[in-house]
């Protein structure tokens, strides 16, 4: 493999609310008086992806002390500040990060900048997903494993837009703020989806019209920004009326304001999923391994997709959802949540890029981020 596809986040609000734990940018959980330093496992992730009570249920299991920083917003953004100290294996300061595929591909297998997993302490692995074990970025999954999986297509606030969005079309045409996500293959995958492109086997040629229309959308002054995970609030509050966006973060937003929604275009949507990974350099390999196979427990599985809304990839966990009731039980019937085959069938994961169209399509769609 030489690139795959992106990655996606959310914000979830109530968050703070339900763990009396998220302050800012990062979660300090604490048990066993570690504390945020000394021996600690040092976790970065999304903004809210992750139920800041299992944080406390995995201190209280394995008695290892937990930092966790919910500080990568962008996945370029990440790389640019830690690729020094990376090339010198050094630490980070993090033992472990959750990032999209087509960067693990550069860090597993170009830059050779990752750790494996202990086996040793991996217990749960068999309840991976199939259909996600065997990824072309790392094949026998020595390196990673899926933290979660979502879906990109388009939000709108119905409160901005006064009307819905059903196409690419209807979004570019909105006479609202609107934004788009500054990672590439998320953005110009939508396009390409629209353009009848497949982005199963992209490529630079076949990206042209896509490229195209975006660049006449950003000329037109029909996007007003290129945004990562920070685009949430603005949605939520209606200083943007629409945006290329992520389906977790949507589930979250519209707990508060229904008139947030999220849908596929019509052409169709994309599906991806996060990487999570032990950087080199980092103090805490076993621990790492632990923490992710926590999460691989069905029951915590299922509570963790209950709180972010993501689709789960582990085995069993509309099951425990069902056993959970209530809200978390309703969600078994929610296809961004728990997908049919159906549902599967309107999506598609951005496919491999040569090094040259990666490097030529990064260039030309920073140069359009830059421009809007």
């Amino acid at each position: 493999m030489i690139d795959a596809l992106p990655r996606r986040r959310f914000l979830l609000g109530s968050l703070a609310v339900a763990a009396g734990a998220v302050g800012g940018a990062a979660v300090l959980a604490a048990c066993g008086g570690g504390g945020p330093s000394g021996d600690a496992l040092q976790v970065s992730n999304w903004t809210g992806y992750i139920d800041p009570r299992g944080i406390r249920r995995f201190e209280r299991r394995t008695g290892i002390d937990v930092v966790y920083s919910e500080d990568i917003n962008d996945n370029n953004e990440w790389f640019a500040k830690n690729q020094s100290t990376l090339a010198q294996h050094r630490w980070i300061g993090r033992d472990s990060v959750v990032l999209d595929d087509w960067i693990a591909n550069r860090i597993i297998n170009r830059l050779h900048w990752a750790e494996p997993l202990d086996p040793a302490h991996l217990s749960h692995r068999a309840n991976l997903l199939p259909e996600l074990a065997h990824p072309a970025h790392d094949p026998q999954r020595r390196f990673s494993l899926p933290w979660q999986a979502g879906l990109t297509g388009i939000a709108y606030n119905r409160s901005i837009t006064r009307r819905d969005l059903r196409t690419v079309d209807d979004f570019l045409a909105a006479d609202v703020p609107k934004a788009v996500l500054s990672e590439m293959r998320d953005t110009i995958g939508l396009l390409m989806r629209a353009s009848g492109a497949d982005v199963t086997a992209p490529s630079a040629a076949a990206a042209e019209p896509a490229f195209a229309q975006l660049e006449r959308a950003v000329h037109d002054g029909a996007i007003d920004a290129f945004t990562g995970n920070d685009y949430v609030s603005d949605l939520a509050t209606g200083n943007l009326g629409a945006a290329f966006a992520w389906s977790g973060d949507v589930a979250q937003i519209s707990r508060d304001n229904p008139d947030v929604r999220f849908v596929l275009p019509e052409s169709g949507g994309l599906i991806w999923s996060d990487n999570y990974l032990i950087p080199a350099g980092a103090h805490h390999r076993a621990a790492a391994t632990r923490w992710i196979d926590f999460f691989y427990e069905p029951e915590e599985a299922a509570r963790l997709t209950a709180s972010v809304q993501y689709i789960s990839p582990v085995q069993g966990v509309a099951d425990e959802l069902t056993k959970l009731g209530g809200a978390a039980a309703r969600l078994v019937d929610d296809p961004l949540v728990v997908p049919t085959p159906e549902f599967l069938a309107s999506v598609a994961t951005f496919g491999i890029l040569t090094d040259a169209d990666a490097d030529a399509m990064d260039e030309r769609f920073s140069k359009l981020a830059g421009a809007a």
